[in-house]
């Protein structure tokens, strides 16, 4: 990404997505074959996260899309997920979300949205494709 010429934020950001997709491909994962790539376009580095087999397939929260700016969208970009999930500020505000009421193993992904502007799945018989947008 630096030869690409992406800023730093986004490498750190892209590195800590990355972590947690990889994290979560090795803990629900039987086969030991995972695949990362990174695409580059205009404005967006689209990480994505391939596992091959399942041992278990953990439900997933639903990815929520963002506008570039950050600020929540009314409806979700694309069909890629189960739609918009609830999330709770860091700045105080209650919005009936309580980060306690989560056990550790999900997480990861609630980082994933928080700095994903938009992330989704996509699963097959062969295995499952996690992305996230950046």
């Amino acid at each position: 990404m630096r030869g690409w010429g992406e800023p730093d934020e986004r490498i750190e950001t892209a590195a800590l997505v990355v972590t947690e997709l990889v994290t979560n491909a090795v803990e629900h994962t039987a086969g030991r074959r995972i695949r990362c790539r990174l695409l580059r376009t205009p404005g967006r580095v689209r990480i994505c996260v391939w596992n091959r087999g399942r041992r278990h397939v953990p439900e997933l929260p639903g990815p929520r899309s963002r506008q570039p700016s950050g600020a929540p969208t009314e409806e979700p970009h694309g069909t890629d997920g189960p739609g918009p999930v609830a999330f709770s500020a860091t700045d105080g505000t209650d919005d009936g979300f309580s980060l306690a009421s989560v056990s550790e193993d999900g997480r990861g992904l609630m980082l994933v949205d928080a700095l994903a502007t938009r992330w989704g799945t996509r699963t097959s018989v062969s295995g499952r494709l996690v992305w996230a947008d950046i």
